[in-house]
């Protein structure tokens, strides 16, 4: 093992955030190379810089006019644009980022949680937490109603053994029954990965069921075990419903316990809706970090970074960072969007009552995100193509019978239509 990840292993030894690495969380190590000497240097050399492989005239990055030219004159200069951005990302988004989260997430204000490290959107954060923390045969456990990408990361490229428990218990509500039972029976490590709103469902626990899955999680971190959540906030923002928890799981747990580590998975894909950016960003807590472990955690990921992407996009960071800044409308068009979310949500509802009395699909509860799905009478895939190919409507199938539906593509005005099109071809599918 390379002398650096030893030496990073050790800033973080007797934590759970040590005992629960990889055997690639242990190897990984952000290497002091051309990255880390450029980066030296930058701060450092006033005659020359000889360092990184960028074609530089007068301090700034040579260009193609033909794309230069796209952006408004004088907005960005060459750097903003062509350059490479650091391999955790610009500091400046990373701050911005830490400071929109503590705002939407006030109880995470007395945590210690480390500085979002950009990565090539929510995705590749999942993919790089899941590869640091999950190791072959780690058992990882998931509500079985869930994003069919979760199996490809976890089973296939970390190759964990994944576990489900029902998403809903017999009052509809988040089954923490279910979820207590899995983790228990995983010996004494588990992992366990959240995703609120909820895809395939759009469902978000209330406040008091977030509260009910943190109190589970913290007794079973009392009674010995070591736990990692996973927290996928894709679509965080997207509530509404006045009883809906407001805030991320990751707040409720990253200052609940020492054997608890907590890891935020979120992006400003559709947060910022700049779904082509691909921006994400992974964030730790846990208590009883040092800062030494923090700072162990964040030299891993950068290691992970540079050994996949190497660094993530320049022109959408410089592009976010001032909008965040600067932006005359952020706050305004935020709102604009996540308003008329909500008013397609509102309609899809109403267009569903009058279907209430039908078999054929049974809508699963939904309040918020982009999707809701049902629970077919028969098998999705069936009517899926059914739609298709005799209503030129597109859904999506998933695990046997349920149909997702995502209202957030389809106009509110044709709401009424997809959602009679759908009873009607399920009905068709199994008379």
């Amino acid at each position: 093992m390379h002398e650096l990840a030893v030496a990073l292993n050790a800033a973080m030894e007797g934590t759970v955030a040590e005992a629960m690495l990889s055997p690639f969380g242990r190897r990984m190590y952000f290497p002091k190379g051309i990255i880390a000497q450029c980066a030296q240097a930058q701060r450092c050399s006033g005659r020359h810089n000889a360092t990184a492989g960028v074609a530089m005239s007068f301090g700034q990055t040579m260009f193609l006019r033909d794309i230069y030219d796209q952006f408004v004159p004088g907005a960005f200069s060459p750097n903003e644009i062509f350059n490479y951005a650091p391999v955790g990302g610009d500091p400046r988004l990373r701050e911005l980022w830490r400071a929109s989260m503590l705002a939407k997430n006030p109880s995470l204000q007395s945590c210690r949680i480390s500085t979002p490290v950009v990565t090539a959107g929510l995705t590749h954060a999942i993919s790089l937490a899941s590869m640091m923390f999950v190791g072959p045969g780690d058992r990882v456990v998931i509500p079985d109603l869930r994003w069919d990408n979760y199996d490809l990361i976890l089973s296939d490229l970390c190759q964990a053994e994944v576990r489900t428990f029902e998403l809903f218990d017999r009052d509809m509500r988040f089954n923490v029954d279910g979820m207590r039972a899995a983790l228990a029976g995983c010996g004494e490590q588990a992992r366990l990965l959240l995703n609120f709103p909820n895809n395939p469902t759009g469902y978000t626990p209330s406040v008091s069921e977030m509260r009910r899955i943190a109190e589970a999680l913290v007794g079973l971190a009392d009674q010995g075990m070591q736990l990692l959540v996973l927290c996928d906030d894709a679509y965080f923002g997207l509530f509404y419903e006045a009883d809906t928890c407001m805030e991320s799981p990751f707040a409720y747990l990253a200052n609940a316990h020492e054997n608890l580590l907590a890891v935020k998975c979120d992006a400003a894909t559709k947060e910022d809706m700049v779904w082509g950016f691909r921006l994400g960003f992974l964030t730790f807590g846990g208590k009883g970090l040092s800062e030494a472990a923090v700072e162990a955690l964040g030299q891993k990921t950068l290691g992970a970074i540079r050994g996949t992407v190497s660094s993530c996009d320049r022109p959408g960071q410089s592009l976010l960072i001032r909008a965040m800044e600067r932006g005359a409308t952020y706050q305004a068009d935020h709102e604009c969007a996540r308003e008329e979310m909500e008013r397609r949500y509102r309609k899809f509802r109403e267009a569903l009552r009058r279907h209430s009395d039908s078999r054929a699909l049974v809508p699963y509860p939904f309040n918020s995100g982009y999707f809701m799905s049902f629970r077919c009478a028969g098998n999705a895939e069936a009517l899926r193509l059914r739609l298709l190919d005799h209503y030129q409507v597109g859904t999506v199938a998933l695990s046997g019978r349920t149909l997702r539906v995502a209202y957030c593509s389809v106009e509110c005005d044709d709401i009424d239509d997809l959602v009679d099109v759908i009873f009607t071809a399920a009905e068709e599918t199994w008379k």
